[in-house]
């Protein structure tokens, strides 16, 4: 049974009833939460009894907004190891991180967690055919649970996306368009179509289920710390939906009493030719500027004007934590080390969090004994 309760705008509070279908807030544009009854969870929930249950994001399921678990669209996601990265760890001059291993996720990244829950909800809500715009990962989940789920999507991605993306999508049988831009410009055009054709926008942060099914990297992460959370978490930040999520999830347990106080610094990471966050957050700024001419091998970070800006910004702050920007080279050469030294497959995203984590390092703002979490968010095979 799940304790769903509500929608809430993130910025005007107004309420929405949740079993009806909605994108955004219809008063101003953000995006919406999904609230749960936490009063009534905290009294009937015990965390140690989900433990028992199989490793997979359904192991949550009275925290997810499903009405019928056994309608759910299912490939078997989350429940991703949390691996003790030693040797790796010595090389950043650091003693004690782990890495969330997304990689092994349907799909091969962590957009399946978001997709499996919104097209899950989506499709009980009436939802017949999707359309998504994406840098690359999400297309690939999105295509492969609307097949999951018997039905129609079409993918918008920029033309230069990842070739694996786009085949994935393709071989999902996914109604693919390439477009002469940015993943801004696909989310312009699919937003067109969604108005235009009735499809439902499964775009980062237009509707509120991505996020749930993204938050449960958060709840893995605190069970596999025996509810001891890390110093900081360090997170490729793109959309930002999952940075966004395990905060959410953070607060979710709080109030079920689940963990203490305390908190994990969060890091956005972005590449040099793609930091909107970094730049935002140095300036002291609420929301992000468009970056232009936007470029970087790590295609799920290439994204010029997150959505989520605000809702990133503020978990950022409120945690104490930063945002850096590294460098492609970097990141080429930490997936090389991280696979030779540790024999781990990483996505240029995740190598990202190592190369921050070597950087915040050296500056002297991570301490040596500090526990951190890194997040690979994909697999090296997503990598062009």
């Amino acid at each position: 049974m799940s304790y769903l309760s509500h929608l809430e705008c993130s910025e005007c509070g107004q309420t929405y009833h949740a079993h009806e279908l909605h994108n955004l807030c219809v008063k101003c544009n953000a995006p919406l939460w999904v609230r749960y009854d936490l009063d009534r969870a905290q009294k009937e929930l015990d965390r140690d009894r989900f433990a028992a249950r199989p490793a997979s994001l359904w192991r949550w399921q009275e925290l997810l907004p499903i009405d019928d678990l056994a309608r759910r669209i299912d490939l078997g996601e989350g429940g991703t190891p949390l691996l003790r990265i030693d040797r790796l760890a010595a090389q950043l001059s650091l003693r004690q991180v782990w890495l969330k291993d997304e990689g092994r996720n349907p799909t091969g990244s962590f957009k399946a967690r978001g997709m499996a829950v919104a097209v899950t909800r989506a499709t009980a809500l009436g939802v017949k055919e999707f359309v998504v715009p994406t840098a690359g990962n999400a297309g690939g989940a999105a295509a492969a649970y609307a097949a999951r789920a018997g039905l129609a999507i079409h993918v918008y991605l920029p033309q230069d996306a990842p070739p694996a993306n786009i085949d994935e999508c393709r071989a999902a049988g996914a109604d693919v368009h390439l477009i002469d831009g940015l993943i801004n410009d696909a989310g312009r055009l699919a937003a067109a179509a969604a108005r235009e054709r009735g499809w439902f926008d499964l775009a980062t942060l237009k509707e509120p289920y991505r996020i749930e099914g993204k938050k449960t990297m958060g709840y893995e992460i605190a069970q596999d710390l025996n509810w001891e959370l890390p110093d900081v978490i360090v997170y490729p930040a793109g959309g930002g939906t999952g940075l966004i999520g395990i905060w959410k999830a953070f607060e979710e347990m709080g109030t079920l009493g689940w963990i203490g106080s305390q908190r994990p610094r969060l890091v956005a990471v972005q590449p040099i030719g793609c930091q909107p966050v970094v730049s935002a957050f140095a300036a002291n700024q609420p929301a992000c500027e468009l970056h232009q001419n936007a470029h970087t091998i790590a295609a799920g970070l290439r994204v010029p004007k997150p959505l989520g800006d605000r809702l990133m910004l503020r978990a950022i702050r409120a945690s104490g934590g930063t945002a850096i920007a590294v460098s492609d080279d970097d990141i080429v050469k930490m997936t090389e080390t991280a696979r030779r030294g540790e024999g781990i497959s990483m996505a240029y995203e995740g190598a990202a969090t190592l190369v921050a984590a070597s950087e915040l390092r050296r500056q002297d703002w991570l301490k040596p004994d500090e526990k951190i979490v890194c997040l690979n968010t994909g697999a090296g095979w997503k990598n062009p």
